[in-house]
C-alpha cells in the first residue's frame, strides 16, 4: 500500500509539474466524453419526455387498428376498421371502461376572418377520446354526448390554433371554417408541446358523427378504436375476445389472417424504448470514437514523457526502485490524467446537453443517467491502463547505466 501512496504522489507531481502537457494529454478523451454524454442526455431527455406521455395513456388501455402488409398496399389492397366495429366492441365485449373511437379527416383549411391555417391532425372523436388519451381542456369544455348524438358543428382546438389564426386569446364561441361549414369553438386544449419536432397542439376535434357526414358514405376512414378495461390483470383475455368480436364483425374465415391489430399502450413504450435504446448506443458509439483518438493522444505524450524523463527514471532506479515501481509509477500517471479527463468531460458534456435542449424550441429539457456517467468514468480509466501500459512498460525496462548516460 505504501508503494502504490509514492507512486500516486510522484505521478500526482509530475502532472503539476507539466500543467500545460497533462491539459493537452487529457484534451481528447475530455471531448470525447464531453460528446458522448451530449448526445445520450439529449436522447435520453427526449426518450423521458415521449415515455410520460406513453405513461399518460395507463397502462389498460388497448388500441384496436387495421393491419395492413407492404406487398397488399402495394397493390392496392387496403384494409380498414368500420364504423360498425365500434358498436360490435361496446355491445359483444364485457370489461371495456371507455371506447374511443378515433379518425383522421382531410378538413381542408382552417379560416377564421382573413386570416387560414392548415391542421395536420383534424379528427373525429367521440367524448371517451378525453379521458383514454389525457386530452383534458384549459379553456371551456370537451366534447359532450349530445354533440355526438346530434352531429353538431362544434369543435375543440389546441393552441397552436390560436397562435395560427390569430384567435383572441380566449376564443371561446367564436367560429372557424373548414370542410365548407362554420365549426363553434367550445373548448381549449392544454398544451403538450412537440414530439420530435412535430407540434401536439395543432389538434382541431369534432364530434365523431359529425366526422362522418363531412367525410360521407363513400369515403373509408383510416380508423382507430383505443378501449380503457377494469381490471388490468384481464388484458390477454379481454385481446382475445376482441379479436373474436371482430374477426365476425369483419366475417373472416378460419383460414384467413387477420386484417386488424391489437395493441397495449405498454407495447408501444417498449417499442419505442427500444428504438431510443438502438439510438443511444449507436450514436454513443459513433462520439465514443473521440475516446479512441483520445487514448491514442495520451499514449504519444506518456511515450514523449518516457524520452523526456529518462535519466530521472536511471537516477529511481539506482538508488532501488524496481521496474514494477516505475511501471506502476507512469500506469498510475496514465489513469489518472484518463480519469480527470473523463471527470472534466462529463460536466462539459451536463453543460452542454442542457445549453443545447433550452436553446431548440419545446425540446425536453436533458437527463443523464447513472449509468452513463458509470460508463465514462469506467472506460475512461480503461482507456487510461490500455494505453498507459506501452509507455509504463517501456520506462520499467530502462537500464539504469543507460538512462543516466542519456543526454
Amino acid at each position: 500500500m505504501y508503494i502504490f501512496i509514492e507512486a500516486l504522489r510522484s505521478a500526482m507531481a509530475a502532472i503539476r509539474a507539466h500543467r500545460m502537457r497533462s491539459f493537452l494529454t487529457s484534451l481528447g478523451i475530455i471531448i470525447g466524453v464531453a460528446s458522448v454524454i451530449t448526445v445520450i442526455s439529449l436522447i435520453q431527455g427526449l426518450s423521458q419526455s415521449i415515455t410520460r406521455q406513453f405513461e399518460g395513456l395507463g397502462g389498460n388501455a388497448l388500441t384496436v387498428h387495421a393491419k395492413n402488409d407492404f406487398k397488399d398496399v402495394m397493390r392496392g389492397k387496403i384494409n380498414y376498421l368500420q364504423f360498425e366495429d365500434v358498436e360490435q366492441l361496446r355491445g359483444h365485449v364485457e370489461g371495456i371502461r371507455e371506447l374511443s373511437p378515433a379518425f383522421m379527416f382531410q378538413g381542408g383549411e382552417i379560416r377564421y376572418g382573413n386570416q387560414t391555417a392548415s391542421s395536420r391532425q383534424q379528427l373525429a372523436v367521440t367524448s371517451a377520446f378525453m379521458e383514454v388519451n389525457g386530452s383534458y381542456p384549459r379553456l371551456g369544455r370537451f366534447l359532450s354526448e349530445s354533440d355526438n348524438a346530434a352531429a353538431r358543428r362544434v369543435c375543440v382546438i389546441g393552441e397552436k390554433i390560436i397562435e395560427m389564426l390569430h384567435l383572441p386569446e380566449n376564443p371561446l364561441g367564436e367560429f372557424i371554417q373548414f370542410s365548407g361549414e362554420w365549426f363553434k369553438i367550445v373548448g381549449v386544449l392544454e398544451k403538450k408541446g412537440e414530439i420530435l419536432g412535430m407540434s401536439q397542439d395543432d389538434q382541431v376535434l369534432v364530434p365523431f358523427r359529425t366526422g362522418q357526414s363531412l367525410i360521407g358514405n363513400t369515403h373509408k376512414p383510416s380508423m382507430s378504436i383505443t378501449v380503457s378495461i377494469n381490471d388490468i390483470g384481464r388484458a390477454e383475455e379481454l385481446k382475445e375476445r376482441i379479436a373474436t368480436v371482430m374477426r365476425q364483425s369483419h366475417r373472416l374465415r378460419d383460414d384467413q389472417k387477420d386484417d386488424f391489430e391489437i395493441q397495449s399502450s405498454d407495447q408501444f413504450l417498449k417499442s419505442f424504448e427500444t428504438v431510443t435504446t438502438t439510438v443511444t448506443l449507436v450514436m454513443g458509439g459513433v462520439v465514443g470514437i473521440a475516446l479512441l483518438v483520445g487514448g491514442i493522444g495520451i499514449m504519444n505524450i506518456m511515450l514523449v514523457s518516457v524520452s523526456e524523463r529518462t535519466r530521472e527514471i536511471g537516477i529511481c532506479k539506482a538508488i532501488g526502485a524496481r521496474s514494477r515501481d516505475i511501471l506502476m509509477q507512469f500506469l498510475i500517471e496514465a489513469v489518472t490524467l484518463s480519469m480527470l479527463g473523463g471527470a472534466i468531460g462529463v460536466l462539459l458534456g451536463y453543460g452542454l446537453g442542457h445549453a443545447i435542449a433550452s436553446v431548440i424550441p419545446d425540446f425536453p429539457g436533458a437527463y443523464v443517467p447513472w449509468w452513463a456517467v458509470a460508463l465514462s468514468v469506467i472506460f475512461s480509466a480503461g482507456v487510461g491502463v490500455i494505453f498507459g501500459v506501452l509507455p509504463a512498460a517501456k520506462a520499467a525496462k530502462l537500464d539504469p547505466i543507460e538512462a543516466l548516460r542519456y543526454e
